[in-house]
């Protein structure tokens, strides 16, 4: 006969879950309510944006042949609806293509993109209002931030956190929506923990594994709350154990970041929105580029070199990128970024094209950038994604340029027009939805506090 060990009731992770599973709409800020809100869209818009991208369509045909033909959750590129586990799947992967995902800076995950593809298939599949869906989701980004910070620097060096970190996130925002108490809470997060992957090595090679990253911690996440529901068990020690995530993939962690002023402290709302459509640690100098040349009126054919002042992890991410060939490269290129930066004035989704990279001006450019690593700014980061670059003139001036925050972050918000504006042209961007159906859309997402019912966002309701 098999036995189980008794409860845990005092570990980090143990506290962790007792809030996860005790959080109410009520007990939620009015500015996390609309801050959730505001994440939704620009997650939705983003995953409407993902349309026809490769990856996206192999998901959707893997779904097709493995999921039902029918069901209660939408995929939202194909306005059709399948189980919630393959629309979190294909919702997932959709969602991170064109890299205008929100970021959480601490610890360096992408929250919006594992949370709500889980939180919001199951939540369409029980026909849950929008105040139950929103609470779920601040649960999944409260979990999933926490265990980023968690697991620290040096687990960011090799793992994806948001496939790591992420599928746990998605995991507690559906453990809450199925109203898992907090043992069996923790036996979710165990289960969605020794799940948890995510490697950086695809940089390398153009391939589609960032995608997947997120297409599986949404559906895995999703997975390990079900089967807790149902009493399958999971690690109770999956974060501090002698053999967990911390044991296996970090050697900075720190399990006080797991009850990091819980219930005080809404990590949600410390959440960035993407300003360029790139890979966030190009924004910081990608800003500073911009401001620099706007203080001093500079043209790009004027620039003889760049030198972006950054962190490690931007050097450990950016750095494999050498000679981007693929579109999604170039969005990981700190050269490519600053080339469209300093010629274009901006690095938005339709300037990163397959004509762009083959553009001879925006070539030269490219191969004047070179990244530098910053101690201030290596010190400063994961909490603050400081911008410092340094030019110098074909006239041999020198210059140099620091910013604070960028673009999008807390203190340097997007504005709600801004965001509405941002996610028109994300669903234009592959015809993800006309533009009367998208406005429609932002309307009901401001609303969503006081939804009674989640269902028919794109597609029919069941």
């Amino acid at each position: 006969m098999d036995t189980i060990s008794k409860p845990d009731t005092t570990s980090a992770t143990r506290t962790l879950c007792e809030f996860l599973s005790a959080i109410r709409y009520e007990d939620l800020p009015p500015a996390v309510v609309a801050r959730t809100e505001e994440l939704f869209l620009d997650w939705l818009a983003s995953a409407l944006a993902g349309k026809d991208a490769r990856p996206t369509r192999i998901m959707e045909k893997f779904a097709a042949v493995m999921g039902p033909r029918e069901g209660d959750s939408e995929i939202l590129v194909s306005r059709k609806r399948t189980s919630p586990m393959f629309a979190a799947l294909i919702n997932g992967a959709a969602s991170h293509f064109v890299e205008q995902d929100d970021l959480h800076n601490s610890s360096v995950l992408h929250p919006g993109t594992v949370v709500f593809p889980a939180v919001f298939a199951v939540a369409q599949c029980a026909r849950l209002s929008g105040r139950d869906f929103l609470t779920a989701a601040v649960a999944g980004y409260e979990c999933g931030i926490r265990v980023g910070e968690f697991l620290g620097r040096s687990h960011y060096k090799v793992f994806h956190t948001t496939g790591t970190a992420g599928k746990l996130a998605a995991a507690a925002g559906v453990a809450h929506l199925l109203k898992l108490d907090a043992e069996r809470m923790q036996h979710c997060l165990g289960s969605a923990g020794t799940m948890a992957a995510g490697l950086w090595e695809f940089l390398r090679d153009a391939a589609d594994s960032k995608q997947l990253h997120t297409a599986k911690a949404a559906a895995d996440g999703l997975m390990a709350a079900y089967l807790a529901r149902d009493g399958f068990t999971g690690a109770r020690q999956i974060f501090e154990g002698k053999q967990g995530m911390a044991a296996g993939m970090s050697s900075d962690s720190d399990v006080k970041c797991l009850t990091d002023q819980l219930g005080k402290r809404w990590a949600t709302a410390e959440t960035s929105f993407k300003f360029h459509a790139s890979c966030r640690h190009t924004h910081p100098s990608a800003d500073a580029l911009l401001a620099l040349m706007q203080t001093h009126k500079l043209k790009a054919q004027d620039i003889a070199s760049v030198t972006a002042h950054v962190h490690q992890g931007a050097i450990d991410v950016l750095g494999p990128v050498t000679d981007p060939q693929t579109i999604h490269q170039s969005k990981f290129s700190m050269g490519f970024v600053l080339a469209l930066a300093a010629n274009l004035g901006r690095a938005s989704l339709a300037d990163f094209t397959n004509e762009a990279l083959r553009d001879v001006q925006l070539r030269a450019f490219h191969d004047k950038v070179k990244m530098a690593l910053d101690p201030e700014v290596d010190q400063a980061y994961p909490k603050r994604w400081l911008g410092h670059v340094s030019v110098v003139m074909r006239d041999g001036r020198k210059l140099d340029q620091r910013i604070t925050s960028p673009k999008g972050d807390p203190d340097n918000m997007l504005t709600r027009a801004e965001l509405e504006d941002k996610a028109m042209r994300l669903s234009a961007f592959t015809d993800g939805a006309k533009p009367d159906e998208m406005k429609e859309m932002i309307a009901r997402v401001w609303r969503l506090h006081d939804e009674a019912d989640v269902r028919g966002f794109v597609a029919r309701k069941a």
